[in-house]
This record gives structure tokens, sequence and C-alpha cells, in this order.
């Protein structure tokens, strides 16, 4: 019974999907709308930089942010001190 509800569902997300790409109407990106100044391109190495490093950079901000402003620090008790640890 399981392989009849897979292939049911499978068939009906392969459906739902063709319906979609048919229904869609073309970019027609070569036909120029009124008011349409899109600019000079972007450069290999300034897609790169937008898309790839940017995020990568801002990643690593936010993550050392949270590294260093953390306040749930773990205290290392070293054999032989007297201190106790918090619970």
């Amino acid at each position: 019974m399981d392989k009849k509800n897979a292939l049911r569902a499978g068939a009906l997300a392969a459906g739902t999907t063709l319906m979609m790409l048919l229904m869609s109407s073309p970019a027609l990106a070569l036909t120029r709308d009124d008011g349409d100044d899109p600019g000079p391109g972007l450069s290999v190495v300034q897609t790169l930089g937008l898309y790839v490093l940017a995020p990568l950079v801002l990643f690593a901000v936010i993550a050392g942010l949270v590294m260093v402003l953390d306040k749930s620090k773990v205290r290392v008790i070293k054999p032989g001190s007297k201190a106790k640890a918090k619970a």
C-alpha cells in the first residue's frame, strides 16, 4: 500500500510541476518595457563577491559577535583548585 501512495504523490507532484511550467508565460527578456533601464552587467569577480563572499563575511561577523558577546560562559575548574562549579 505504501508503494501506491508514493506513486500517487510522485505523479501529483510531477503533474503539478508540469502544469505550472506550461501555464506560466515566458519571461520575454528580449522585449524591453517602457522605462526599463537595466544598467551595466556584473563581472564574474563582482558576482562571486556579491553572492558568495559577502554572505560568508556577514555570517562570520554575526557568528563572531555571538561568540564574543555570549553571556553563558562555561567555567573550567582546574584540578586542585577550591572553586565550586555552578550548575
